[in-house]
């Protein structure tokens, strides 16, 4: 597949997949057929990722041509909307993988057994053929299919006996859509840590089945593996409600989680200045996508706008006249960045309508949808 960084090219997309985002994509969803196969699934993630096309964008569309055939596809697109809203009420899970990982990434330094089957792994040099398609796959493209992440996950997890926080890293290295909140509680999910006890396992007839027989890894995985478990309570801190936006000119601070000012509930008009700046590391794909989607931002605006890096953010802040606004940085890179800013974040209408349920499984927020897309 081809991702090309742009708000036009992400609304080509969605208008070719328009016909498929009923029916079609409710019965093929789970199978993938391999990087040259003709998916049923959007592919829009990347787009959705940046904020380059809005989760109110496509669910538009999905119910003005397919109506409540719709449902599946929309209640898929509000998972990342649930993933963000649960980690922002549970902010020391980000802090513990980010604590892990590091312990992790240490381990790798003095375990060579560890670091053998690491490196093996993100080569694609395991002997599973579908676990080392996949890995190639997803470091040549920047994407994989969901149910092959899953699959992923859980082979790296229960087979592989590999540590979660590194295959969460070796994703957030490549993927284009990757994003602190899906891919740290989608990891989390498939371990039994999110879903306490719930774990996912990757079996062979199921990869046979959804593959259409492109693999079959019968006696190769761990099939009747026990959940991960911790011995630690992550609880529940009240959502940080959004700032006011401020009255008369204002400057304003873009970011790369959010890519479309031009639908942000603020007056471009009155902005007297405008940065961007990014946080983006990993592998040169993710890295030019979001350079590209950022050039992209600055085109479709067409007014001067200051290119910031990171240590130089604090230092145009506090030389602004005016108070800066900001979209709101969910938990990640680029709000650890902004953390201590004297900021008004703004956050869309949309999460501020569905973060509120996202406090425990995403069934509360599946099963609220058809009233929270009226709201």
């Amino acid at each position: 597949m081809e991702f090309i960084p742009t708000r036009a090219a992400g609304l080509a997309r969605l208008e070719s997949f328009t016909p498929k985002m009923g029916r079609i994509y409710a019965a093929g969803r789970n199978t993938d057929p391999g990087p040259l196969g003709r998916h049923d699934v959007s592919a829009l993630s990347p787009w959705l990722r940046r904020r380059l096309l809005t989760e109110p964008d496509v669910i538009a569309v999905a119910q003005q041509t397919h109506a409540e055939a719709s449902y599946k596809f929309v209640s898929e697109v509000a998972w990342r909307t649930y993933f963000k809203g649960w980690l922002e009420q549970h902010p020391s899970v980000w802090t513990a993988y980010l604590h892990d990982l590091q312990r992790d990434e240490n381990r790798l330094a003095s375990e060579s057994g560890l670091r053998q089957v690491f490196h093996d792994a993100c080569a694609g040099a395991t002997g599973i053929d579908c676990f080392d398609e996949w890995a190639t796959s997803l470091v040549q493209h920047g994407w994989l299919h969901n149910h092959s992440r899953m699959w992923f996950a859980s082979i790296w997890i229960f087979t592989l006996r590999l540590p979660w926080t590194l295959g969460a890293a070796f994703f957030m290295r490549h993927l284009l859509d990757g994003d602190p909140a899906s891919n740290t509680l989608s990891w989390r999910w498939v371990a039994g840590l999110h879903t306490r006890g719930k774990h996912y396992v990757a079996r062979a007839d199921n990869i046979d089945r959804y593959t259409d027989g492109r693999h079959n890894p019968r006696g190769q995985l761990d099939e009747t593996p026990q959940p991960l478990e911790e011995d630690v309570n992550h609880p529940r801190v009240p959502l940080t409600a959004s700032d006011p936006m401020p009255a008369g000119a204002f400057a304003l601070l873009l970011h790369d989680d959010d890519l479309h000012p031009e639908s942000l509930p603020l007056d471009l008009s009155r902005a007297s200045a405008i940065a961007i700046t990014t946080t983006v590391r990993g592998a040169e794909p993710r890295v030019a996508f979001v350079e590209g989607a950022i050039a992209d931002t600055i085109a479709r605006l067409g007014r001067p706008i200051h290119r910031l890096a990171p240590p130089d953010v604090a230092d145009w802040v506090a030389s602004q006249h005016q108070p800066v606004v900001t979209p709101w940085a969910p938990i990640g890179e680029t709000a650890s960045l902004l953390r201590d800013l004297p900021l008004a974040r703004l956050r869309r209408p949309w999460d501020s309508t569905i973060w509120p349920h996202a406090t425990r499984g995403f069934f509360q927020v599946r099963q609220r949808l058809p009233e929270l897309l009226l709201a």
